[in-house]
């Protein structure tokens, strides 16, 4: 199977990135899908920052009749529990890990690279990030749930990581009580979170885009 690429932004006003945001799509979408999100984040004109938004590979998924589709892993039933195959979600985590590496060696100091993922996104972004050996600038998790918490490995560089989690209260496809479950379990292993709800459903509304602007414009502010 061919690697899927990803979608790549440069900085808008033309200067070298010195900073690397991720964006990890739900399944059965692609990068693309939060390609708007970018010009709608009003980041500030100097804010040199790379978005890298990898595509899924194309998989089987049982609870779609065994469709094939865009997927980070496959999902094996939808109980509460959201079973999953967890060897393809951790394979797809070291995928995206190889990408972080990928920008530290153009230069990107780790701890401005940050993770956000949204859904299916989501849950690979948070093995991902709070599995990596090296210090990173923050974890957004959209709307998603943390399907790897009984068994994660936790790297000790990113234990004080910023952790914001953002979650609807009308949310059809991904429960709200799963995204603050999934908050809860981070708490209980030490990290620091933010929860944050929304009234909307599966997908992101503008007052939401605001706070991930200005979340992402303080966890990338330059000092000095």
């Amino acid at each position: 199977m061919s690697e899927p690429g990803e979608l790549i932004i440069e900085p808008r006003n033309g200067q070298p990135a010195d900073a690397c945001v991720f964006i990890l799509h739900g399944l059965g979408a692609d990068g693309h899908d939060f390609e708007p999100l970018v010009p709608a984040l009003s980041l500030p004109k100097d804010a040199n920052v790379r978005f890298v938004m990898p595509h899924a590979p194309r998989l089987p998924v049982t609870i779609n009749g065994g469709m094939v589709m865009p997927a980070w892993y496959d999902i094996l039933a939808m109980d509460l529990d959201r079973r999953v195959d967890e060897n393809q979600l951790k394979a797809s985590a070291q995928r995206i890990q190889g990408l972080i590496h990928q920008q530290m060696e153009q230069g990107i100091d780790s701890r401005r690279i940050i993770m956000a993922g949204f859904s299916q996104g989501g849950a690979v972004a948070y093995h991902a990030t709070l599995t990596f050996p090296e210090p990173l600038g923050g974890l957004l998790a959209l709307s998603t749930y943390f399907a790897t918490a009984d068994n994660i490995e936790l790297a000790d560089a990113n234990r004080d990581i910023a952790i914001d989690v953002h979650h609807g209260n009308f949310d059809p496809v991904v429960p709200e009580s799963l995204g603050r479950s999934g908050a809860n379990r981070l708490k209980g292993l030490g990290y620091s979170v933010n929860y944050r709800q929304y009234p909307m459903a599966h997908a992101l509304c503008p007052q939401q885009v605001s706070d991930i602007g200005q979340w992402l414009t303080q966890r990338l502010a330059k000092s000095g």
